[in-house]
């Protein structure tokens, strides 16, 4: 390698060491300004509305900003319902919703009004499901997603009435309200126990869960 290909590499690899470090100090900034808000404003994090997942008793609590068009939200909801299976006396999960992506709050209303006909889990796994076929970032296909809720039983005449009651859009505006004063910017973001994720990652959650759990076992 000639001397010019050498500093060139070292420049390429000084810019990247750069970059790498802003991002990581961004990120920091952000997940300590996120905890920040989270221990002021707990209230914040659980409302009465929220759908939940376990026993009520649970010594942890895991509270997921979700939207069911996001894809990072499809690949996390089975490691979540895995750890409500690994704990199943410990840990308890709090549904909250982050509408970021196109008419996202429509099938957050849908979802909520299935929760009236007791279908909620089950219209949440099969939107989920099929996520791959309606949730086009540029154009999703409300229709498929409605019918996937039709595929577990929901009535969807009704569905769709009560997704429009005033209960149902207080519950949603609530709860953009809650995530835009914690700063929640992307889904899916977690907090164990008031307790953001130190970095985003599958092992970072899991981690975090497995410590809160500890410290009610000793």
């Amino acid at each position: 390698m000639n001397s010019k290909k050498i500093t060139v590499s070292v420049l390429v690899a000084v810019v990247l060491s750069f970059f790498a470090f802003g991002m990581y100090s961004y990120q920091q900034r952000v997940n300590n300004s996120q905890q920040d808000k989270a221990s002021q404003a707990a209230q914040r994090l659980v409302r009465m509305h929220s759908p939940v997942l376990g026993p009520v008793n649970a010594p942890v609590k895991i509270v997921e900003f979700f939207d069911p068009a996001c894809e990072t939200c499809r690949e996390f909801y089975p490691i979540v319902k895995g750890l409500l299976k690994k704990y199943p006396n410990d840990v308890r999960l709090v549904v909250r919703y982050a509408p970021f992506h196109r008419n996202s709050d429509l099938v957050v209303k849908m979802l909520e009004a299935s929760k009236l006909q007791g279908k909620y889990w089950e219209v949440l796994d099969a939107v989920l499901a099929d996520q791959p076929q309606w949730a086009s970032h540029s154009e999703p296909n409300l229709y498929v997603a409605y019918q996937s809720a039709v595929r577990v039983g929901v009535d969807l005449n009704k569905a769709l009435f009560d997704a429009q009651s005033p209960a149902v859009t207080a519950a949603l505006k609530q709860d953009v309200e809650d995530l835009t004063a914690l700063e929640v910017t992307k889904t899916p973001t977690f907090f164990v126990n008031g307790r953001s994720l130190p970095s985003f990652g599958a092992a970072q959650l899991e981690s975090l869960v497995a410590e809160e759990v500890a410290k009610f076992k000793k």
